[in-house]
């Protein structure tokens, strides 16, 4: 039997949470919001993630706060209005789709907050161009030329945790499923366990056990106000000497899994301009196999993972324990059926889409009754 097709089951406080198979969509930002809300662009995109065969949808990193958007256009999940617009629009789609769990990815993306989309070149947006004040663990640029960020109070940190929970409450309230904590990609919690972007010289600044301190804070926070399936995506290394390592990334997924964690998703980078990455297949996978060794959490591969092939022997070699994609789900929309097909695998789709697969592949649908007409 394929690994990739395998069932898989988080236990989690409020219940267990059985995936079809080990194929999750990685959340990817669409830019597409206006003052946070959800609109139809997300309903069509949410609708055909949903039919993509993975067996689980995470949601776009949404932001907990205004302020902690990565662009002005990027979604929100911060009051009534916001809720209400998500909720509509996610309900719509899941109605439209087979019953495919969902998560959603919560963030605040501190001094990288405040950014153009990737494709205007991403910069930080001043003011007066329609963007606003950062804010990070301390007074320190991403980069070199851009004005710093307001260092946080402990009070600021505590309202921070608050929107966390606040969030988690009304992601809950609309039925999702689970929720990943974002501490990758050089946004807030990933800019506390950095010390390229954290010298505070407070009990959050310094050692290990201080830097990871606000990120633990948060997990636990929401931990205690939503008891499904939760989890955190990590940057397993910065790229940059003397920042953050794949060993401390491992120990905090030991804490995590202590805190009441299901699951980490380890994808790498982001804090630093500086970043020296090698893009090869499976680039980031050697990182998940060290943190599931030393943590015997439930690990997410993540990174130029694009084949089903691949996806499979990363899951036999025992380097992860689910597989998420991204891009890939953009360019071939129907990625995990391609992958049923290739790998002997199942999965469910709407009646309206049984005919396109060719008759030697339709065993691909777990539920197959085509008439000869």
């Amino acid at each position: 039997m394929s690994a990739l097709f395998t069932p898989f089951t988080f236990d989690a406080p409020k219940g267990a949470l059985t995936l079809a198979n080990r194929i999750v969509v990685a959340p990817m930002c669409q830019y597409a919001s206006t003052r946070g809300l959800a609109n139809d662009w997300h309903l069509m995109h949410w609708g055909q993630l949903l039919n993509s065969g993975a067996a689980m949808v995470t949601l776009e990193a949404t932001a907990v706060s205004p302020e902690g958007r990565i662009s002005p256009g990027c979604l929100g999940l911060w009051d009534d209005a916001t809720a209400q617009a998500l909720g509509e629009h996610l309900a719509r789609a899941r109605r439209l789709a087979p019953p495919v769990p969902v998560c959603i990815q919560l963030n605040h993306a501190g001094r990288k907050a405040s950014s153009a989309v990737p494709w205007a070149g991403g910069a930080l947006l001043a003011p007066a161009d329609g963007g606003w004040l950062t804010v990070g663990p301390s007074a320190l640029p991403h980069a070199s030329h851009e004005p710093a960020p307001h260092a946080l109070s402990v009070a600021d940190i505590d309202q921070i945790t608050a929107d966390f929970v606040a969030a988690a409450q009304r992601a809950d309230a609309m039925g999702v499923n689970a929720i990943e904590l974002h501490a990758a990609h050089g946004y807030l919690m990933h800019q506390f366990l950095s010390p390229i972007s954290n010298q505070r010289q407070d009990s959050y600044g310094g050692s290990f056990d201080n830097r990871i301190r606000m990120p633990l804070q948060v997990f636990s926070a929401v931990r205690q106000a939503f008891g499904g399936t939760l989890g955190m995506r990590i940057s397993g290394t910065d790229w940059v000497d003397g920042g953050w390592t794949i060993e401390e990334t491992a120990e905090l997924a030991l804490r995590l899994k202590l805190a009441g964690a299901q699951f980490v998703h380890i994808s790498s980078g982001g804090v630093s301009p500086l970043q020296k990455i090698t893009l090869v297949p499976e680039y980031q996978v050697p990182l998940a196999k060290r943190v599931r060794e030393h943590s015997g959490l439930t690990t997410f591969a993540v990174g130029l993972i694009t084949e089903p092939q691949q996806a499979e022997a990363v899951l036999a070699r025992g380097d992860a324990d689910l597989v998420a994609l991204a891009r890939s789900f953009l360019y071939k929309p129907r990625w995990g059926w391609e992958a049923a097909a290739a790998l002997k695998g199942q999965v469910t789709a709407k009646e309206q889409y049984w005919r396109c697969m060719p008759r030697e592949a339709q065993h691909i649908f777990a539920d197959v009754r085509i008439g000869s007409r």
